[in-house]
């Protein structure tokens, strides 16, 4: 039986929804909140909470419409119910509550970071299993999917994810937010080897990473050349953007090669690489991954940009899967903050009263 399933997404600061039946995305509609966070330097987690509670039910309603559908026409509900910003979670999972009791929808939470790990299947069917980088703003993790609730992490960042570490570099140098298209639009105009940057833990073996010593070595080359010449010129920040974007590039082709031998030891019988993540959208990054790709003969898969950064559409795929397989939640679903895709693995980030950290 194919499913038509509506996805809610509200986990940071993106308020989405859409409409997917099977594979086939019948809508996919964004609100973005960057004009409200202009001007703090990165999200507020109150003001991204309020906006998700005011833009849900439009969201909804557009993607309905444009589905050509009514709630009448559904199988079901998925959303998002972590990890991420608690009050943006629960904002989403009590709309979709409210929408499961007023109509009698089969509801399911999903896990953000499945929904991106699972979008190469409903992208390009990807068959199980096959390794993906999981890369944005909060994570960045190599997962061996082989369900789409079996998980197994080898290997991930022990500090600051890459998406966070070009928001901060960003910020060093005076570029807006969000970081990262703006980072790598100024690298375009530099000379990556001006400035000699570190590649952090490249020298120890295994496939975890470190970007927070990269970030203070940018802080670092910047206040020299402020101290130099009294003030950052166009080039400098160019040159400085064009050294950091190669050195977090260098850095992932390295350990996604390491990633690559430890799935390759299962021969998969379609051997799939896929790249996930608001960082995916980094066109430096992809093309070094698609070479190394080619490289071991691989296969590369990347969704559409719009797939890359966060989406409804991949919490309805990931909520089709589910339901396929039988799960369902009831409404005592709950919102949480912090949610690991594998289970059995050791917290990377630490742990708390409220669990390990994804």
């Amino acid at each position: 039986m194919t499913l038509t399933i509506l996805g809610i997404e509200s986990s940071c600061d993106d308020t989405a929804a859409a409409v997917v039946r099977g594979t086939e995305i019948l809508s996919s509609v964004v609100y973005g909140q960057t004009d409200l966070h202009a001007d703090f330097g990165g999200v507020v987690p109150e003001i991204a909470a309020r906006a998700h509670a005011e833009k849900l039910d439009h969201a909804i309603e557009e993607a309905l419409q444009k589905a050509g559908l009514t709630l009448a026409n559904l199988d079901g509900i998925a959303v998002t119910s972590g990890p991420g910003l608690i009050g943006g979670v629960l904002s989403g999972v009590m709309c979709a509550k409210g929408i499961s009791a007023a109509t009698g929808l089969p509801l399911v939470g999903v896990n953000h970071l499945a929904g991106h790990s699972l979008t190469p299947r409903l992208t390009d069917q990807l068959p199980y299993p096959y390794l993906m980088l999981l890369v944005s703003g909060g994570h960045c993790q190599f997962l061996i999917v082989e369900g789409h609730d079996t998980y197994q992490r080898i290997g991930g960042t022990i500090d600051d994810a890459p998406g966070e570490a070009f928001d901060k570099t960003a910020r060093i140098l005076g570029l807006q937010q969000p970081g990262g298209p703006h980072v790598e639009n100024a690298a375009r105009n530099g000379d990556p080897k001006r400035f000699s940057l570190p590649r952090p833990l490249l020298n120890q073996p295994g496939c975890d990473m470190s970007f927070s010593g990269l970030k203070t070595a940018i802080l670092r080359a910047r206040d020299s050349v402020v101290a130099e010449k009294g003030g950052l010129e166009l080039q400098d920040q160019a040159d400085l953007c064009a050294g950091f974007q190669a050195a977090v590039t260098d850095v992932l082709i390295e350990k996604t090669r390491r990633a690559m031998q430890i799935y390759l030891e299962m021969n998969p019988a379609k051997r799939s690489f896929a790249i996930a993540g608001g960082v995916a959208a980094n066109g430096a990054i992809r093309d070094g991954l698609l070479r190394l790709c080619a490289e071991l003969d691989t296969d590369f898969v990347a969704p559409p940009l719009q797939l890359c950064t966060d989406n409804a559409a991949m919490i309805a795929y990931a909520g089709i899967e589910m339901m396929q397989a039988g799960h369902r939640d009831d409404l005592t679903l709950s919102a949480r903050p912090r949610w690991p895709l594998d289970q059995r693995a050791a917290p990377m980030l630490g742990s708390g009263k409220k669990g390990a950290k994804a």
